[in-house]
């Protein structure tokens, strides 16, 4: 508890020093109300990466997020073109984000195939429905399904008492994961499964059941990725969230979820999704493409996981013994 208490804190350190370091580069960035705005822009990544954490500590992974964020977003606009009412259409979208979920939590659950190579096939399927469904509905090219209702765009580009309604957003499904994961027998049970699934399941943890409710809880974490940004830019697109897969993983991995499966915390997550998000915002304001963020983003992956699997024990104890005999 303590490595990982130290990890959330020096997290929170470079969080400042990013704020710093931008803030100098580009003293724009330090406005209050252009940091909390651009947050709509990136805050779907913390969305799904909060309940992905689920995910990673029970020792799988799933790329099939930014998938299942285009099936989401464009389930929305073929209902809600079709007559049905938005929220009802909202709803329904959750239902089939969770179902996606349900589809790659039971092939991991119940096959002895890795959760990468089912995630992987998931995140074709999933796109490939949505690519139909937006042919159907006649949702072709960069247009998508446009013309929602007001209060459907709103949610995303509102705000309650100065505070932008995603944010909102972030933060009480930060709470609700949180609690679910730290303050629920549920939750200890993730944690189980990843220490060690055999033992799990010989001291009575349904161990089958607790990894699909994780791919499920990644399915509506996704689900709500999507129905988000349809809201945000007032359209719904088979390719909503295509790029997020990098970016949630590095949230989770860079939170100080082990990679491995047995240790992290939604704060951890919650954390490390602003630090990306405000380096891709802080990155574009001195003028980097897209591209080279993603460069950037995928560096921090390597070096955060490199990091946290370095033996530091075995390091220190070798210098140790090293400067003993040279004493």
């Amino acid at each position: 508890m303590s490595r990982i208490v130290r990890w959330e804190f020096w997290l929170c350190v470079l969080l400042a020093a990013e704020i710093l370091c931008f803030g100098l580069l580009n003293p724009g960035f330090w406005d209050v109300s252009s940091i909390l705005y651009s947050m709509n822009d990136f805050i779907y990544i913390g969305l799904a990466a909060v309940p992905m954490t689920f995910v990673i500590i029970t020792g799988g992974i799933d790329v099939s997020v930014g998938s299942v964020m285009g099936l989401t977003s464009i389930t929305v606009g073929m209902l809600w073109s079709s007559g049905v009412n938005i929220w009802v259409a909202v709803a329904l979208a959750l239902l089939v984000g969770i179902a996606a979920g349900a589809v790659n939590g039971s092939l991991v659950a119940w096959t002895n195939v890795q959760p990468l190579v089912i995630t992987l096939g998931g995140m074709f399927l999933f796109s490939g429905i949505a690519l139909v469904v937006s042919g159907g509905s006649n949702a072709q090219g960069y247009e998508g399904i446009s013309g929602f209702p007001d209060s459907f765009v709103q949610l995303a580009n509102d705000s309650i008492l100065g505070l932008p309604n995603l944010l909102l957003l972030f933060l009480g499904s930060t709470v609700c994961f949180g609690v679910l994961l730290h303050l629920t027998r549920y939750g200890r049970n993730v944690y189980l499964v990843g220490i060690n699934a055999k033992t799990a399941r010989y001291s009575g943890v349904m161990t089958r059941w607790t990894v699909l409710g994780t791919y499920m809880l990644s399915g509506l974490g996704a689900a709500i990725g999507g129905i988000v940004l349809s809201s945000y830019f007032g359209s719904a697109r088979s390719d909503l969230g295509a790029e997020a897969v990098l970016p949630v993983i590095t949230a989770v991995v860079l939170g100080g979820t082990s990679i491995t499966g047995g240790r992290g915390t939604v704060f951890g997550t919650a954390v490390a999704s602003i630090l990306i998000g405000l380096m891709q915002y802080g990155l574009q304001m001195i003028d980097l493409s897209s591209q080279q963020t993603t460069i950037v983003i995928g560096l921090m992956l390597i070096l955060t996981v490199a990091i946290r699997q370095f033996q530091w024990d075995k390091w220190k104890s070798a210098l140790r013994k090293y400067r003993q005999a040279n004493t």
